[in-house]
């Protein structure tokens, strides 16, 4: 009887454990996950992948000099009018995606995608595959326009990137390494991220898996709206690490928009150099909290200097938007309106005050030249002399333009880019573009040799090696 009374009274106390269980378990918060097979049907027919073929000068190779040329043609097999040590052109295929954005055949994908591509194909999600051209690439946005000849094509809806959260589901669709149509989910982890070198891009960082292939492709929201272009990783191994960037939709719309009517951006310039308001810098500064962007330089003759910002003031809002920090103000300063006023407030001594300034265009503070262009074709770029105001707003003693760079060149291969400013070789001042040609005849050959470059704000080396 003893025993019959313990089990059924270990039998009434599992029973109310399980109740109390399911009680507070029921009372809790349901959350219910978003129907992602949903929104991959009905968006994957937006979606297109983009294969793409370039040629690349190959140098030749150093291991073979020396040789007859008759030897290496019997053992290689190398064709008579062939250079037999290299120095030949080989077509490189690369992957991307992309998404329709008008029926007649205009598509938003990365300016690395097709950058250089001299042959562009389209493949729809019905299999079909047709010839694109470029409308437009920019790449300080790495957004670019290209269209196929095509009619009543599927149209992707595009949503805005103002209003996200962080912790909201995105879904991402995608070519990564060739496999087509692949769908991958995730979270916003991040908004407005700034990434070394992409100064005007306020970056969506998520967690979805995205890989090489996946570049072009759309982020999509739980309603199916486009709200960012998937653009870069960052990983040790080439493949997802949780690490994953696009460009808000909001920015990519603009820049497509102003590619396809204008066929360029156009940025805002301000023309200052900020830094940012640390613990000790906002102590001395009487703020409560770091906050905005210092300036520590004005340059001449720019929209900034006109509108009375001077170096110390810590800009706190531009445009009606706050600057918590100082990388968050050169993509609100480059996708404002040039020419128009923007009311700006400042710290300045421990007071707010409120400017206006009018924003120069970005490509009017570019390089600007005094003379036509030249060609060193050792070297593999068209220079141009830079004019001495230009040089002095850069606080640059000396140096030459580049132009263009040749594909394959030994300015290719070292890193050389249009834009930059070439300022020393091998330690040697490059006062004008004479200058430079002594310097590079006079170069030796085969050996790496430093190369000062300006690019943008920046003063980097890079290695060059003349053949």
């Amino acid at each position: 009887m003893k025993i019959q009374l313990k089990s059924l009274y270990g039998i009434w106390v599992a029973l109310v454990l399980a109740l109390s269980f399911s009680s507070v378990h029921a009372s809790g918060p349901t959350v219910t996950l978003p129907d992602f097979s949903q929104l991959a049907s009905e968006n994957s027919p937006v979606v297109v992948n983009i294969s793409t073929l370039k040629k690349v000068e190959r140098p030749d190779h150093p291991q073979l000099r020396g040789m007859p040329d008759e030897m290496l043609r019997y053992f290689f097999g190398i064709p008579e009018g062939q250079d037999p040590r290299g120095g030949h052109q080989e077509q490189v295929s690369s992957l991307g995606s992309g998404f329709i954005i008008s029926s007649d055949g205009y598509i938003i994908t990365n300016h690395h995608v097709v950058a250089d591509a001299d042959d562009i194909v389209v493949k729809l999600s019905n299999r079909r595959e047709l010839k694109a051209k470029v409308i437009g690439s920019d790449e300080r946005s790495d957004i670019a326009v290209i269209k196929v000849d095509a009619k009543n094509l599927p149209v992707a809806k595009i949503g805005t990137s103002k209003d996200l959260k962080v912790g909201q589901w995105v879904m991402a669709i995608g070519e990564p390494f060739g496999l087509d149509y692949t769908v991958t989910h995730g979270i916003i982890s991040a908004l407005g991220r700034s990434l070394p070198d992409d100064t005007y891009v306020p970056f969506i960082q998520t967690d979805v898996a995205i890989n090489p292939g996946n570049s072009g492709g759309p982020l999509l929201n739980t309603s199916g709206e486009v709200i960012g272009v998937n653009a870069q990783i960052y990983s040790n191994s080439g493949g997802s690490m949780g690490l994953s960037f696009s460009i808000p939709i909001d920015i990519a719309m603009d820049v497509a928009h102003q590619l396809k009517t204008k066929g360029r951006v156009e940025r805002g310039y301000l023309g200052v150099g900020v830094q940012e308001v640390s613990g000790d810098l906002a102590k001395s500064f009487d703020m409560k909290r770091p906050m905005g962007a210092l300036v520590t330089s004005t340059e001449k003759g720019s929209a900034a200097s006109e509108a009375g910002i001077q170096p110390g003031d810590i800009i706190i809002e531009f445009a009606g938007r706050t600057i918590q920090k100082s990388a968050d103000l050169p993509p609100i300063v480059g996708n404002s309106a040039v020419g128009e006023s923007i009311k700006v407030k400042i710290l300045r001594n421990g007071d707010y005050k409120t400017l206006t300034v009018r924003l120069k265009s970005l490509d009017d503070m570019k390089l600007a030249s005094a003379g036509a262009e030249a060609e060193n074709t050792t070297l593999g770029v068209m220079m141009k002399e830079i004019d001495p105001k230009v040089l002095d707003k850069l606080n640059l003693p000396f140096g030459v333009g580049v132009s263009k760079v040749k594909r394959g060149s030994a300015a290719d291969r070292a890193g050389i880019m249009p834009g930059d400013i070439l300022v020393t070789i091998n330690f040697k001042p490059i006062k004008s573009v004479k200058a430079l040609n002594e310097i590079v005849s006079a170069a030796p050959k085969g050996r790496s040799l430093p190369v000062r470059v300006v690019r943008g704000k920046r003063s980097v080396f890079l290695p060059l090696v003349l053949n």
